[in-house]
Parts: structure tokens; C-alpha cells; sequence
């Protein structure tokens, strides 16, 4: 009898360990989530406010920025010469996120997102990679696209048709 009340109080222990990492874990986690969040929305602040230090301050400098134009994957030094003007002259984009998706490795040093974006553009999606560098969350990666309504796609199709069809065959042209 008492082997097994020995057994039932280290079980019960061990249980209770266990639910209290896993609180721990998922406290740790919310406070990053509300970090990434922090990052982002200061990081799209800096832009419409033009304030270009900050802004690619949020991002590594081995990061990637994808536009809506098929033309424009940028690393971070490229994308810095193509934001610069925008930047100086006062006027860069102003983005503001309705919606966002935070996900992190079990690890707790990278992350992903997905977010709705209210812009001039009207509603784009946007999505991304942090990583955790010296306890700091920096954008490595992210992709900036138009959303398109199911309904209204063909007209998308025929608008983009002949651009689409000159970039394609300049990409083939390379391999």
C-alpha cells in the first residue's frame, strides 16, 4: 500500500511539473507573440512616418523583401537603394495590419506570420520569417502581395496577361 501511494504522490508531482512547464511555455510564448507584434507594427509605423534607420533596423542584414511586382525580390541592401528616395522625399507606404497570425518553433527563435494589411492598394497580405537574434526579433523574410477576389481573378489574368507573358519569357531566356 504504501509503494503504491509512493507512486501516485511521484506521478502526481511529475503531472503537475509537467502542466506548469507547459503554462510557462505558453505564457513565454504569448509575451514573444506580443513582442512580434511590437516589431512589426513599429516596423510598418517607421515606414509611414519615414524613418528609414528604424525601419531596416527591423530587418537582418542578410534579410529579403518581396513586392507585388514579380520583379522585385530584393535583399536588404537592394531594397534599401530602391526605399531610399521614397524615404527622403517623405513619402514611403503607409500599411497598417487589421489581421495577423503569429506562429514560433518550439525553440522559441523563429517565427512566421501571415497578416491583412490595410494600404493604398486596398487590402494586401503580407507575410514573413523572424528570427531571434541576441534577444531581438528581426525580419529576415517577407512577402508583400495584392489580394484578389475569386470572383474577379479572370479580369486579373487578362490585365497581367501580356506583362506576365514579357517577364516569363526574359526569366526563360536566362536559364
Amino acid at each position: 500500500m504504501k509503494k503504491t501511494s509512493v507512486l501516485f504522490f511521484i506521478l502526481i508531482v511529475l503531472i503537475s511539473c509537467c502542466k506548469e512547464q507547459k503554462v510557462e511555455k505558453t505564457i513565454a510564448f504569448s509575451a514573444e507573440k506580443n513582442t512580434i507584434n511590437d516589431v512589426l507594427d513599429n516596423w510598418h509605423k517607421n515606414a509611414a512616418e519615414t524613418n528609414f534607420e528604424k525601419y531596416f533596423n527591423a530587418m537582418t542584414k542578410e534579410s529579403v523583401f518581396i513586392g507585388t511586382d514579380a520583379s522585385e525580390n530584393w535583399k536588404n541592401s537592394e531594397f534599401k537603394d530602391f526605399s531610399k528616395p521614397f524615404f527622403v522625399r517623405g513619402k514611403a507606404w503607409n500599411f497598417t495590419s487589421v489581421q495577423r497570425n503569429i506562429y514560433i518553433n518550439s525553440e522559441g527563435d523563429f517565427a512566421w506570420f501571415d497578416e491583412l494589411l490595410d494600404t493604398w492598394m486596398g487590402i494586401c497580405r503580407g507575410s514573413g520569417v523572424l528570427i531571434k537574434k541576441d534577444d531581438q526579433w528581426k525580419i529576415e523574410h517577407y512577402v508583400l502581395s495584392v489580394t484578389v477576389p475569386n470572383e474577379d481573378i479572370n479580369e486579373v489574368i487578362k490585365v497581367k496577361k501580356e506583362k506576365d507573358s514579357i517577364f516569363l519569357n526574359k526569366l526563360k531566356k536566362r536559364n
